[in-house]
């Protein structure tokens, strides 16, 4: 399918059009991208950069710091870690590590049959609760090895 002749390519023209085609409208641009598409390909990524008159590094700068933002399809289930300064203190790289060995993939990556996405996020605003990772949106604090690995396997049973 080419930009041409996928439908999907007419939301995200939508919405640049509504911006004006500003160079501003790239974050919501890449927000109705990912909502449309699952995720950001590189094809997604260069019609946006060529639609609003911007670099290519530009526009792939800008999705992949964002983490909110996946270059990826992601898994039918998320895991998130917290790599900000108190979860990394209080052990996330011990949870990051044992879900990547649990897995067989490494942060950023999705299993070959889809099941599961483990990602980080370099500070999701609940130092408080450090270690925290994300499970299919669901926040878990206080996180210690144990309690990460059972709520792993719960969500994938």
């Amino acid at each position: 399918m080419t930009v041409q002749t996928d439908d999907r390519y007419k939301m995200v023209e939508k919405t640049m059009k509504k911006l004006g085609y500003d160079r501003s409208a790239l974050i919501e641009t890449l927000h109705t991208a990912q909502e449309t598409f699952g995720y950001l390909e590189n094809e997604t990524l260069k019609f946006i950069a060529r639609r609003l008159k911007l670099p290519f590094s530009k526009v792939y700068g800008v999705a992949t710091f964002y983490h909110f933002f996946r270059l990826k399809p992601k898994g039918k289930h998320t895991a998130v870690v917290c790599m900000g300064t108190a979860c990394y203190i209080k052990g996330a790289t011990a949870i990051l590590e044992s879900l990547e060995s649990r897995f067989g993939i490494q942060a950023g990556e999705t299993t070959k049959d889809a099941l599961i996405s483990v990602l980080t996020a370099r500070c999701v605003g609940s130092c408080s609760l450090a270690p925290v990772a994300i499970y299919d949106n669901k926040s878990v604090g206080k996180l210690t090895l144990e309690v990460a690995e059972k709520t792993i396997e719960e969500l994938i049973k």
